[in-house]
């Protein structure tokens, strides 16, 4: 049988259309905004988010909850940041990779100044708040494929709750504030901790493992459900606190970086580094 051009035009599109339904993302911001350093992201009380490295390295993008971009900062001292977090009355945190800090920045000055300092640090990488106020930082040696988990307050500064594990990478805090779970990204491991009275952890146990593909940011919901980015794979894979795979999200992008919600959690938003973009999703469990 013989085919015609418009037949196999016609096959091309119903392809492309079949791979399309299988992506549940739309692009929140337009394609290489960011640089491929893109990270963060994190969500103020106003729904605004913020991300790393906007139009060039050692900058922070803010995005309204319409969409609209705009340079919120420049890092000082040849500073770069990765992980953004929020504290209580707003504070932003950001891990600093190139100078070993955690920053601190005012929303409404931009102030910036050092919230701490570990010169012997790897690179904070990702960061995690817990409800009382302590900062938890992953810290990887991508060279040597190892990385720590650091407690980092004002008063004490960096202390080291755990090293000579694999790539540290990805950092949450359950909701209720009892849980630590981190992940090495090479190792494709995530493991959970019981968060002690002090802050510092025990009781580690592996809550999940992958057979391929690298891991990036985490975040949990309102329900302590974990969200982690699939990196390489171009997929956010939800996990209960129990550890089940409860469903798993295709995306645009190819490199996921990390991930934060509105704040009715029913939306949540990924930096997506090969795309130097944010793309959202519509949550499904809200």
């Amino acid at each position: 049988m013989k085919y015609t051009r418009s037949f196999y035009f016609l096959m091309l599109i119903i392809v492309c259309i079949s791979c399309n339904k299988e992506i549940n993302s739309t692009d929140f911001t337009k394609p290489n905004t960011f640089t491929a350093g893109i990270e963060g992201p994190a969500t103020d009380n106003k729904g605004n988010i913020y991300a790393v490295n906007y139009q060039k390295e050692g900058t922070i993008g803010k995005v309204t909850p319409e969409g609209v971009v705009s340079m919120f900062v420049e890092l000082p001292n040849g500073s770069i940041g990765n992980g953004i977090r929020f504290g209580k009355e707003q504070i932003m945190y950001v891990a600093d990779y190139t100078n070993h800090n955690v920053l601190e920045v005012n929303l409404s000055t931009k102030k910036v100044e050092i919230y701490a300092h570990q010169p012997k640090a790897n690179q904070p990488n990702d960061i995690a708040i817990s409800p009382s106020g302590i900062i938890y930082a992953s810290d990887p040696n991508w060279k040597k494929g190892t990385g720590n988990i650091w407690k980092v307050t004002k008063e004490k500064g960096f202390e080291i709750l755990e090293s000579d594990m694999g790539t540290t990478n990805g950092i949450e805090v359950s909701p209720d504030g009892k849980k630590l779970y981190v992940n090495e990204s090479v190792q494709r491991k995530i493991w959970e901790y019981d968060i002690l009275e002090d802050g510092t952890v025990a009781n580690k146990k592996e809550l999940y493992s992958f057979d391929d593909f690298g891991l990036d940011g985490m975040r949990c919901d309102s329900n302590g459900n974990l969200y982690v980015c699939r990196y390489d794979k171009g997929t956010v894979v939800i996990l209960s606190p129990a550890g089940t795979l409860l469903k798993e999200i295709k995306l645009q992008g190819k490199k996921p970086t990390n991930i934060t919600f509105s704040n009715d959690f029913t939306t949540f938003y990924i930096t997506v580094a090969d795309r130097g973009c944010i793309e959202k999703v519509q949550n499904e469990l809200y």
